[in-house]
């Protein structure tokens, strides 16, 4: 029996799938009604505070929106929070990229859920300068405990603000500790100024290091070391255990170099792998016996006395930043403006200060 070979063409169309019902009117109407009935102020306070994640999710897209019609509601949220804030310990993680960040705050994590905390992580990942886009991957680096019903991560775009440091990252951390979270990490892009923003909004600044990388690598800045309240090389593991320990003997020296701290608080060294969670323990032992000596002899309240002053002030310069850019009169009179300092017809300093009275004369 013989069968007959059928011409095929690459133009063939084939089957597809089959067409759906179309979707009834009502249906349309009751996801549009569902997308415009968004939670109020009120009701997000009241969800956050009894725990509700989503609410807190929701809060901390709204404080993020670069809209101004969310600024007052975002404001409203944040000042019902704020009798339910100031509970947490504030932890600051920097280190450059490469140093295992996202794989240390995953064993940290799960150690500190394991003594019964909660953990929020709020991690600022990178945004492209080109494109602005970022990619968020930080839940999928810390694999355990994006699983772990007693943690809650955040991954933020950095943005272009504060060396890229999110700005709205300081009211996240209200609305986290809002929510019963009593332990809160913060990230860095670790690169740029963003060391310093974070440093400016936690009560406790751990530096991550690794080995095998020469100072300009490593970052080994006199501004960064002064700011860490510990320095922790990371991958102390396998034939990297020596290594790590001198590079331990190397930072502790440096410490030495430093003048004291206004907190009476010595910075120590220590080595640790978030691959064997050898050393994960000491960490948080060294952040207990920080907060027991700087809450004795009350640094620990005064610094973010000093904090909450430094964001109002820093919040103040962003909006004014802001309405300059945003008037119109100054956008026009701007892009002019521009041609003539780039054509030499007058200097930078009298141009800004020519943008400026107009700015005043708008106002």
């Amino acid at each position: 029996m013989t069968y007959k070979k059928q011409h095929q063409s690459a133009l063939d169309e084939k089957p597809g799938i089959a067409t759906p019902e179309n979707i009834s009117v009502p249906a349309i109407e009751q996801i549009q009604k569902s997308r415009k009935n968004q939670p109020s102020a009120q009701e997000l306070i009241n969800g956050i505070i009894s725990g509700d994640r989503t609410a807190l999710s929701r809060a901390i897209t709204l404080v993020e929106s670069t809209n101004s019609n969310h600024l007052e509601k975002a404001n409203a949220v944040i000042n019902g929070c704020l009798p339910y804030a100031n509970k947490s310990i504030r932890i600051g993680i920097t280190g450059v990229p490469g140093v295992g960040k996202s794989t240390f705050i995953d064993a940290f994590g799960k150690f500190l859920t394991g003594l019964g905390k909660k953990v929020a992580v709020l991690a600022v990942d990178p945004s492209s300068t080109i494109s602005h886009g970022s990619i968020l991957g930080d839940k999928t680096r810390m694999e355990e405990l994006v699983k772990d019903d007693n943690a809650f991560i955040r991954p933020s775009a950095s943005g272009e603000t504060l060396g890229g440091v999110a700005r709205k990252t300081r009211e996240s951390i209200t609305l986290c500790e809002a929510c019963g979270f009593d332990i809160i990490l913060i990230e860095t892009v670790g690169v740029g100024q963003s060391e310093t923003a974070v440093h400016s909004m936690v009560d406790f600044f751990l530096l991550l290091k690794i080995t095998g990388a020469g100072d300009e690598l490593q970052g080994i800045k006199r501004g960064i070391m002064e700011m860490a309240d510990f320095i922790v090389v990371n991958k102390a593991d396998g034939e990297n255990i020596q290594k790590a320990k001198l590079a331990q003997l190397e930072f502790n020296r440096a410490l030495h170099l430093f003048p004291a701290k206004k907190s009476g608080w010595t910075p120590t060294t220590a080595t640790c792998s978030a691959i064997t969670h050898e050393g994960i323990p000491n960490v948080w032992k060294t952040i207990e016996k920080y907060i027991e000596k700087t809450k004795f002899n009350n640094y620990f309240i005064e610094k973010r006395k000093e904090q909450n002053q430094y964001w109002m002030l820093e919040t103040i310069n962003e909006q004014l930043k802001s309405d300059f850019y945003n008037q119109p009169e100054i956008q026009k009179a701007l892009e002019l403006t521009k041609k003539a300092v780039q054509n030499d017809e007058i200097s930078p300093f009298a141009a800004a200060q020519k943008l400026l009275n107009v700015y005043k004369k708008g106002n």
